[in-house]
């Protein structure tokens, strides 16, 4: 199957690769997702595939996966520490890997391999602690020594007079990439064939209630009755929730990447360093792709600040002295909701009928179908799928899972 090019965001809903329709909404759903995204249309998937549920509506504020899904670095691997972490992680590495076959559309998953780069003791013991515990989890995951290193990644700077010489890695071999608008049309068309209504150009601007639940989403396009909601807005859950009066410890941040002009294969691999905070691959057309760290102020500007590329850019110099004379192509930000724990939160709200899915921070690509998944499942069933219970509103009473910012394997 050819897949299509990418079209310029403002005349997504009418270029003729959508074979969706944009429709005007019915009076009346069983569920409403908002946000059109890789989460939201992921949930929507299956619900329609898992469960027979397609009397269902994805609003979309703007155009079909225009937000963060068009903003990522495609990163996807599940070499998470914590054993919650590890396992929705696992759980949607293992739908990445067959997910091609079930949109029966070309997402480009490259299993490639990441290398996590220790430089210092205290990098080195981290790292060997977590490569037990993804090993104890059923993850693949290995120590590899800087000679190891070198020969998965051959551009690698592994001298020992550098500022931050490179003492090993933790190794994935079944992390990749994948091709972010691809995962999001493939979504969309497999959900539209199912009957679910896609509607864009329709942003929300309150809800009716009844009690403890809601009755209705009020858009731009009418108001919509409903009988249950999905909250996937990833970086602008936090204006949802308001609305709702529900108090959630979210706060949006630009999150940075950027693009090197097309270059002839010289990276097999994901190399991401915590130590000088950068992560670098490279995409299927030939351009390096290299995220960096979330600014440190709160903003919906789909930029970052010129400090951080300018310290991001270093960093990548010195571990690939070869890109030294890379061309920069292009640089945005991405929004994200970033939690004080900096782990999701997925599953119920104080609505009986309302459903939340974000606070992924940097993980929200990878986590797409698994996240999707596990979501549909919570919906359909009225019960909070086991993949996702750890990751529940109230877990900032008890103080769960609130080192998951140092155990991710990056800290940002």
């Amino acid at each position: 199957m050819t897949a299509p090019s990418t079209p310029p965001g403002a005349h997504l809903p009418d270029h003729p690769d959508f074979l969706w329709r944009n429709p005007e909404p019915k009076k009346s759903y069983d569920v409403v997702i908002i946000g059109g995204g890789g989460h939201g249309l992921a949930t929507a998937h299956y619900l329609a595939k898992n469960h027979g549920i397609t009397n269902v509506a994805v609003l979309e504020k703007g155009w079909l996966a225009g937000g963060n899904m068009a903003r990522n670095t495609t990163l996807i691997r599940s070499n998470y520490l914590w054993d919650e972490s590890a396992r929705i992680y696992e759980h949607s590495l293992k739908l990445w890997e067959g997910l091609a076959d079930d949109l029966d559309y070309p997402i480009l998953f490259s299993q490639r391999g990441v290398l996590n780069l220790a430089h210092s003791l205290q990098d080195v013991r981290d790292s060997v602690r977590r490569v037990e515990a993804n090993r104890l989890n059923g993850i693949d995951a290995q120590w590899v020594d800087p000679d190891e290193v070198k020969k998965l990644c051959p551009i690698v700077n592994i001298s020992s007079d550098i500022r931050y010489p490179v003492l090993g890695a933790t190794y994935q071999p079944r992390a990749g990439i994948a091709k972010h608008d691809y995962v999001a049309w493939g979504f969309a068309r497999r959900a539209d064939a199912a009957g679910i209504d896609i509607i864009q150009n329709c942003e929300v601007t309150g809800f009716t209630t009844d009690g403890n639940r809601v009755t209705g989403v009020k858009t731009t396009r009418g108001d919509i009755a409903t009988g249950q909601v999905a909250l996937c807005a990833a970086g602008h859950t936090s204006t949802l929730t308001d609305m709702l009066g529900i108090k959630t410890p979210l706060q949006s941040h630009p999150l940075q990447a950027l693009v090197s002009e097309l270059l002839e294969p010289v990276h097999p691999t994901v190399v991401m360093s915590n130590a000088v905070h950068v992560y670098v691959s490279q995409a299927h057309k030939g351009e390096l792709v290299m995220g960096a760290g979330v600014d440190s102020y709160n903003g919906y500007g789909q930029r970052g600040a010129f400090h951080i590329i300018e310290r991001q850019m270093a960093a990548a110099v010195e571990l690939f002295p070869v890109f030294a004379r890379a061309h920069l192509l292009r640089t945005w930000a991405g929004i994200v909701d970033v939690c004080p724990d900096a782990s999701p939160i997925v599953g119920r709200t104080p609505f009986d009928n309302v459903f939340l899915n974000c606070g992924w921070g940097t993980g929200g690509f990878k986590a797409t179908p698994g996240a999707g998944w596990c979501l549909a499942d919570t919906i359909a069933n009225d019960e909070v799928h086991e993949y996702i219970a750890p990751f529940s509103l109230d877990r900032f009473v008890t103080g769960a899972l609130v080192d998951e910012h140092g155990a991710a394997g990056v800290a940002h």
